[in-house]
């Protein structure tokens, strides 16, 4: 039986009705252009953070509490010096000549051109204050005119780097009781900045203090966000003032925790710890009455810059025991001669008497920029580099002086400021 042959047929090129066609490839999105910054991670946040200069560092932070706890990462460790505050003065011509009395506004002078141009412009008021005190971020003026020394003035303390300002009152008088009673006796000597509490408000504390009869009293004012209230402290007994008041310095320095106030003519110098305040004298070496306290540039110990009179050295001391200290004080290392110092100002007189009498150290900042601050009676304030011995005349682009003292500005926030509250 022969078998029919089967022949293939091609398939139809029409689909089948019941057969549905393939979906289409799905469509892939595009990229997108760029990443919010919520979707920035820690590590990335951080790289751009440690770009940004200080100031800019500062203002991040202060967005939100997740960028205030990166940015408390690059904070450098010691609290980076940006310049210096000052007070332009007139140049002083050479005695006998008095000087024409002048006023200037506080001004900043950035380390460098990376620096940023802090202003003072936000406090109209500033023009009538002299600046006093520098510490934390913060700066602390007081007026100018001149007020009974029976009387507190008021503080104006300003914040360059959030443009916030606050002036103080002065305590009442019923903050210390029978206020009466040391008000004919009281000696104000100065105020200075304590502590500051936080850097998105302005929360610091202030101190004044005055000799009434004899010992010292502080008063200690707490501001929070422009509230402030003041508070008295007891008479310091243990500390007695048995000179004239007049012969403190009015500015306070800062130093390894603590703050000073020189006196002129003496052997010791003031000291007031922010911790317990309570006042007591740290003595100098024996015999010194010409020095300036400071700490040092590595470790921030307390340390003594001492002009010796009959070596002519200028010599570093630092605090600790030892079988040669003094006082407690250990000689570190002798910088220099003053015969250097007096060679490189111009026009000083060749008599010895003269040269002593007309040049000396006002200020030290070894801590920062190992640097000393030289001050001349008539012929112009320098800086005096611990190192390399090199002087500079301080001077402003318009040819002003640099006020005295000489106040460093420092971002002074440490990390624990920057993190978040709980």
């Amino acid at each position: 039986m022969a078998r029919k042959s089967r022949t293939k047929t091609p398939p139809s090129s029409a689909p089948s009705p019941s057969v549905k066609p393939p979906p289409p490839p799905p469509v892939k999105p595009e990229p997108q252009s760029g990443t919010t910054i919520d979707g920035l991670t820690v590590d990335d946040l951080r790289d751009i953070f440690r770009r940004l200069s200080l100031v800019d560092l500062l203002r991040a932070a202060l967005a939100c509490r997740r960028w205030r706890r990166v940015a408390a990462r690059c904070l450098p460790r010691a609290p980076p010096l940006l310049g210096y505050f000052f007070h332009p003065v007139n140049p002083h011509p050479p005695p006998p000549m008095k000087p024409k009395p002048a006023h200037y506004d506080a001004m900043f002078a950035p380390l460098d051109a990376s620096s940023p141009r802090l202003s003072l412009d936000f406090a109209p008021e500033a023009s009538r204050f002299g600046l006093h005190d520098c510490h934390q971020g913060l700066l602390l003026l007081e007026p100018d005119v001149a007020v009974p020394k029976s009387i507190i003035p008021r503080i104006l303390v300003l914040d360059p780097a959030t443009r916030r300002s606050v002036l103080l009152p002065p305590p009442p008088r019923d903050t210390v009781p029978d206020d009466r009673l040391w008000r004919s006796s009281r000696y104000y000597i100065g105020s200075a900045l304590l502590s500051r509490a936080h850097p998105s408000k302005l929360c610091f504390e202030a101190v004044c203090f005055a000799i009434d009869d004899g010992h010292p009293r502080a008063w200690v004012a707490s501001v929070d966000d422009g509230d402030c209230s003041w508070r008295a402290l007891p008479r310091d007994e243990k500390v007695a003032v048995d000179f004239d008041p007049h012969w403190f310095k009015r500015r306070c320095v800062h130093a390894a925790g603590k703050m000073y106030w020189h006196i002129c003519h003496s052997g010791r110098v003031l000291t007031l710890d922010p911790a317990t305040l309570r006042f007591s004298y740290l003595l100098a070496p024996g015999g010194v009455s010409s020095f300036r306290v400071g700490e040092t540039p590595v470790d921030g110990r307390l340390c003594m810059l001492i002009e010796d009179s009959e070596s002519s050295q200028l010599e570093l001391w630092v605090r600790g025991e030892g079988r040669w200290s003094d006082n407690g004080w250990l000689l570190e290392r002798e910088l220099m001669s003053m015969r250097v110092v007096w060679e490189a100002v111009p026009g000083l007189p060749t008599d010895m008497t003269q040269r002593i009498l007309n040049v000396w150290a006002s200020d030290m900042d070894a801590g920062r920029t190992g640097k000393v601050f030289i001050r001349t009676f008539g012929y112009g304030r320098y800086s005096l580099d611990m190192d390399t011995r090199k002087m500079e005349r301080l001077e402003t682009k318009d040819g002003k002086e640099y006020g005295h003292p000489i106040f460093a500005y420092f971002l002074a926030w440490p990390p624990a400021f920057l993190a978040p509250e709980d």
